[in-house]
């Protein structure tokens, strides 16, 4: 069990495995990275830097992201394995998909959160 100061709630990490990656998938949205994460990804992918980012990333604004791939009804993360329904490279993921759910906008979006995420628990 995680827990975060300031959050009315813990994460219950195990329920990953029977989630089937809903914070992976749905809506468009943006995934960012470090330059040292998105480093770290790109050597342990064996690519050189243009193939990496050709095949992976996007720019937004002075950002890079984590390009999407179309998903049931929606989208997912483009290192999201859409067979195994898991993260493919989970072991180096962003610090953004590392700190989920404990992001600042779910203490104001409560029932959001517990929509997106069967690992929530609320403290007592």
């Amino acid at each position: 069990m995680i827990f975060e100061k300031n959050f009315p709630y813990s994460f219950n990490e195990n329920a990953c495995k029977k989630c089937g990656g809903k914070c992976c998938t749905g809506e468009s949205g943006n995934i960012f990275a470090s330059k040292e994460e998105l480093e770290l990804i790109r050597k342990h992918l064996s690519l050189e830097k243009d193939e990496f980012k050709d095949k992976f990333l996007k720019k937004v604004g002075f950002r890079l992201s984590f390009k999407e791939v179309e998903f049931k009804n929606g989208f997912a993360c483009i290192f999201f394995d859409t067979k195994r329904l898991c993260c493919s490279i989970y072991a180096l993921r962003p610090s953004q998909c590392k700190s989920f759910p404990f992001w600042e906008y779910y203490k104001t979006h409560i029932e959001e959160v517990k929509k997106e995420c069967i690992g929530i628990c609320f403290l007592s």
